[in-house]
């Protein structure tokens, strides 16, 4: 047990110290979304009102709305630049020595996914208090209940991006890859607008958004920061955690996928 402990504070205050020399990381995870908050907000407010919906429990602006597709953007967009973190180690080789030590695969990995985790939390709730500041309150332990729903949701985009990252080669490739994947999975979601709302332009839309594992995480954040409980969301970000993690402990299998690759 005291092996596996080293190895998760190793990798997490690996972690942390490469998220503290990248000060402009933690700040572009700020802009994007503060970009969507003050700008476009204020342009669709007057054009998109939201009306009464679960979790909510009178008219809201859309401001409020869209704070927690934006929560989820935040950790859409960490989970991804970890990944990116992963094909670096693998071109250096650094990935090759941890897939090769003693400990099983699957701990190293989640370790890994666990510090990004981390990282993608500290991001969110910075966020959430400048919403706050901009004048977006939320009922007062909303700020605790959704600390489990990050950390499910920040797993299930965490594995994706490592997914992603077991299947590509090189360095240079994963930036197409990861934008083929980061704006079509926020796009296509409850990030931006309510399903209804989707529904009133095209069926197949609302369908393609109500498959989309985003738009369950997006929930499952806006339900948890109002107090309430979404079991289906809960249900459905948690059985993508374990499909794509399990992609990604077959994509990083020595004897199959990393060291296959580098050795041809």
């Amino acid at each position: 047990m005291s092996g596996y402990l080293t190895a998760l504070w190793a990798i997490v205050r690996r972690e942390a110290a490469r998220f503290v020399h990248q000060r402009s990381r933690f700040l572009s995870a700020l802009v994007r979304p503060l970009v969507w908050l003050v700008i476009f907000a204020a342009g669709f407010r007057a054009a998109l009102g939201v009306s009464i919906i679960p979790p909510y429990q009178t008219y809201i602006t859309y401001e409020v709305y869209i704070l927690p597709g934006l929560c989820g953007m935040i950790q859409l967009f960490n989970g991804m630049q970890s990944s990116l973190s992963l094909v670096y180690d693998q071109e250096m080789g650094s990935m090759r020595l941890l897939l090769t030590s003693p400990l099983p695969r699957w701990w190293l990995l989640f370790c890994k996914l666990l510090a990004g985790v981390a990282v993608s939390i500290l991001q969110v709730y910075a966020f959430l208090g400048i919403a706050a500041l901009y004048g977006i309150r939320l009922p007062w332990e909303g700020y605790l209940l959704v600390l489990p729903a990050l950390v499910v949701s920040g797993l299930m985009l965490g594995a994706l991006g490592m997914l992603i990252s077991s299947t590509v080669k090189q360095l240079e490739n994963f930036a197409g890859v990861m934008n083929f994947v980061i704006f079509p999975m926020f796009f296509l979601s409850s990030a931006l607008y309510p399903l209804w709302k989707m529904a009133e332009s095209s069926d197949l839309l609302r369908d393609i958004c109500a498959w989309n594992p985003f738009t369950h995480a997006v929930e499952l954040i806006r339900f948890s920061l109002y107090g309430a409980a979404n079991l289906w969301a809960l249900a459905v970000v948690v059985g993508c955690f374990v499909v794509f993690f399990a992609g990604a402990l077959v994509g990083y299998d020595p004897s199959r996928g990393l060291m296959r690759r580098k050795g041809g």
